[in-house]
């Protein structure tokens, strides 16, 4: 497919398209858009994600992405430092920063115990959590993992870790999204909604 390009714009569409969710076509449009730049904002672009690869990283205590070390987040004195949320992507705190209803801290384990890739408990940061909850300060952790079989597996491990240390762990409630017909919704979101349920 990518014979009828010079060797050049193909190598570029194939580096677009390791993109996550970016199939040929976009990755075609992407590498076109980038060659319609002038010399000038291709190398601002270039610089850009350079600079971001050197100045970026990652937070000692939390393993947020940041300029700073520790992140922004974590030095806020404002923050309630005796929760913890959390979560198995950097993306997944700015979600949670969104609501602006949470104000603990954070704990990103890079990932999601993952046995059917190769992923264990010892490959994402659940021994670094460990570690942040040894000074008694953190009196409840919230586990905020995606609700499919990986997020529901490490939640279930980091629970039965933290449960002897006489840490409150609790999870996100999962159910029925605002505005959606109960009848289009799948059983597991369904059992999660009566799961979940409250009393008015």
């Amino acid at each position: 497919m990518l014979d009828s390009y010079s060797k050049s714009i193909a190598n570029l569409i194939e580096e677009f398209e390791k993109f996550p969710s970016i199939g040929h076509k976009t990755a075609v449009r992407m590498a076109f858009h980038v060659l319609n730049l002038s010399k000038q904002e291709a190398t601002e672009f270039a610089n850009i994600i350079v600079q971001a690869k050197e100045n970026l990283k990652f937070c000692r205590f939390c393993y947020n992405i940041s300029d700073n070390d520790p992140c922004d987040i974590c030095q806020d004195a404002k923050r309630d430092k005796s929760t913890i949320c959390v979560v198995e992507d950097v993306k997944d705190i700015i979600a949670m920063e969104r609501t602006h209803e949470y104000r603990g801290l954070y704990h990103v384990l890079q990932g999601v115990i993952s046995p059917m890739n190769g992923i264990g408990p010892n490959d994402i940061k659940i021994k670094e959590l460990l570690e942040r909850l040894k000074d008694d300060t953190v009196k409840e952790v919230i586990l905020a993992t995606n609700p499919n079989i990986e997020g529901e597996a490490t939640a279930m491990y980091i629970s039965k870790l933290l449960n002897p240390l006489g840490i409150t762990v609790t999870r996100i409630a999962h159910g029925i999204p605002i505005g959606a017909d109960i009848e289009y919704i799948d059983e597991v979101t369904l059992c999660k909604a009566l799961e979940g349920r409250r009393k008015l």
